[in-house]
């Protein structure tokens, strides 16, 4: 069984919101950009790179918490970067950006909700995640298929807005568990050492466990709160580098006890 758990990035609400984002830029550049232009691959390649990045953190979670983080805030750095691509679409041709309370754009950033609203009196609990591509792409049909351009990229600045809210909430959840478990090596090693002491424990009378001196291998309680401990090792200080205990309920508890 596996440490850490990777991919089933296909059923995250960021990736599928990023494939729409990137489809529809990629035939909003198609019909409306010069093909020779150096924009269109700008463009093509950042809405690429927001989808391909969250997918390539998702596979690597399983192995390195650190990179998932990284190429999480990969992905939304390339979604930035197309947003403000469409911003100075509109911007160099004079033309109008939605303002964010504005009834368009409300609009849009409705169709989550309503989609959940009409789903309510059904007997299934079909989901906006559970759509395929096509069917997610229909909700938005009437703006990201409109001959305007005003209208299509408009659009996409509202959805790339909603991506980038995904991804903020996604990454900071990251950060959170990434310092209440530790990295992967760290888990890795909590795991082995809790194997050998249920191997230890298999092997022993509870009477012989009772003896201190076959304790050595026993993952160690929590000194303050009493909860089980993680191997961590220290970031910075004079200690950096060297390992040591500290509870698995951080930051609610910051008890350590040495190795």
């Amino acid at each position: 069984m596996s440490i850490r758990k990777s991919g089933g990035y296909r059923k995250l609400a960021s990736f599928q919101s990023a494939t729409l984002i990137y489809d529809a830029t990629y035939w909003f550049c198609e019909k409306f950009l010069d093909s020779r232009s150096r924009t269109v691959d700008q463009m093509v390649q950042a809405a690429r790179s927001g989808r391909q990045n969250i997918a390539e953190g998702s596979r690597a979670s399983a192995t390195s918490s650190q990179t998932e983080l990284r190429l999480v805030n990969v992905a939304r750095a390339s979604m930035e970067e197309l947003l403000l691509d469409y911003e100075d679409y509109l911007r160099h041709r004079h033309l109008p950006l939605w303002k964010a309370d504005s009834p368009e754009a409300s609009d849009v950033r409705s169709v989550p909700r309503r989609f959940r609203e009409n789903r309510s009196d059904l007997s299934d609990s079909t989901d906006l995640t559970d759509l395929s591509d096509p069917q997610r792409w229909s909700l938005y049909a009437k703006w990201l298929d409109h001959t305007d351009a005003v209208i299509r990229a408009n659009a996409i600045i509202c959805l790339i807005h909603q991506c980038n809210y995904l991804l903020d909430q996604q990454i900071a959840v990251m950060e959170q568990q990434f310092i209440a478990e530790g990295g992967y090596s760290e888990q890795l090693a909590s795991a082995r050492l809790a194997e050998r002491a249920r191997q230890k424990r298999e092997q022993k009378d509870q009477s012989d466990l009772s003896d201190p001196t076959n304790q050595t291998d026993l993952i160690p309680n929590c000194p303050q709160c009493g909860k089980a401990m993680a191997l961590r090792t220290a970031k910075q200080g004079q200690n950096a580098g060297q390992q040591f205990w500290g509870c698995t309920n951080y930051p609610d508890c910051k008890g350590t006890a040495r190795l």
